[in-house]
């Protein structure tokens, strides 16, 4: 960490995450500088801050950003989040995917290897691949799909920052903590990417049929967007935490057709619910996983906080959030 450090540094702070991770650190006195080219994310999630002399946004992609030596030599610490995410831009924009992915973590990477500046890198739980377990632990085996299909790219693309990251922990002696996220969702998160649950929240609003791909069995757990930062927070501040990799999600697991009719009864919608072939919504041969439940144990006894917002608090609160954006 540099003597002169002065802020911290969040890349993709734009983003759905990043912005509430943004709004967490200024309201602790922090000083945020944020570099977000807006592809994913939405200048708006941070229009209610920009008013605060302590935040600073720079548009530009990571490698593109002329001042990142200087930003990463006076950062107190950094949040790498930026990413291409979502399912219909992995399956659409594989090129592009790959090359935000791999490239950016690297530049920031080597910026932040000489001063040894800690740095947090959000990864995903699509690296546990096709696994069939019924729970995934940070030490399990990885399963990828084959590389013709192209939703594969990015759990690829992100296992390589893993591996990236945790190389320059060890060559470099870089303070680097790997947190995989599942299934982050709550108030700023759009359904434009294919994210299922803004995605079925609007259709539920509008009375319109809830989309369920394949036979709707495949089960996902929720984790509240606050309860991620949260997370984040503490790994990032605990020197156990270095070195390591941590799941961040709930545990609470449901399928995605009771989630259809979880949306429609929490709402009082009356909305049906639809089924969709997955060749239909996104590819011939398109490969999903049955089942993303985390264990989280090792974030609960490291940092001593696990995710416990349930998900229909999660659902009321994504919901209201929606309604007043209208």
């Amino acid at each position: 960490m540099s003597a002169a450090s002065t802020h911290i540094l969040v890349t993709g702070g734009a983003g759905f995450i990043g912005s509430h991770l943004v709004e967490r650190l200024l309201r602790e006195g922090k000083s945020v500088v944020v570099v977000d080219d807006l592809s994913t994310g939405n200048r708006r999630n941070l229009h209610p801050l920009e008013t605060n002399p302590r935040l600073r946004v720079i548009q530009a992609r990571v490698s593109a950003c002329a001042e990142l030596p200087a930003l990463v030599a006076q950062a107190e610490s950094i949040f790498h989040l930026a990413a291409a995410v979502g399912v219909d831009l992995v399956v659409k924009s594989p090129i592009h995917v790959l090359e935000t992915n791999l490239h950016e973590t690297e530049v920031l990477l080597e910026a932040a290897a000489p001063l040894r500046v800690p740095l947090l890198i959000a990864s995903t739980s699509e690296v546990y691949g096709k696994s069939q377990k019924a729970a995934f632990s940070e030490e399990d085996d990885l399963l990828i799909g084959p590389p013709h299909q192209s939703r594969w790219s990015y759990a690829c693309s992100k296992l390589m920052d893993e591996f990236l990251a945790l190389a320059y922990a060890q060559e470099r002696t870089l303070p680097v903590v790997i947190v995989r996220l599942f299934n982050t969702v709550g108030p700023r998160q759009t359904g434009r990417y294919g994210m299922v649950l803004p995605r079925f929240i609007a259709a539920a609003r509008r009375g319109e049929p809830l989309r369920v791909f394949g036979d709707g069995q495949q089960t996902r757990c929720f984790c509240y967007v606050l309860d991620t930062v949260e997370a984040l927070r503490r790994l990032q501040d605990n020197p156990a935490a270095r070195g390591e990799v941590f799941n961040i999600g709930g545990t609470e697991e449901i399928s995605m057709l009771d989630l259809a009719r979880r949306v429609i009864e929490t709402l009082g919608s009356k909305s049906t619910i639809e089924f969709v072939p997955y060749a239909e919504a996104y590819a011939p041969g398109f490969d999903d996983m049955r089942r993303r439940k985390p264990v989280v144990e090792k974030l609960e006894r490291v940092t001593g906080f696990r995710p416990k917002t349930s998900l229909r608090d999660i659902i009321e609160r994504t919901a209201e959030n929606m309604e007043a954006e209208l």
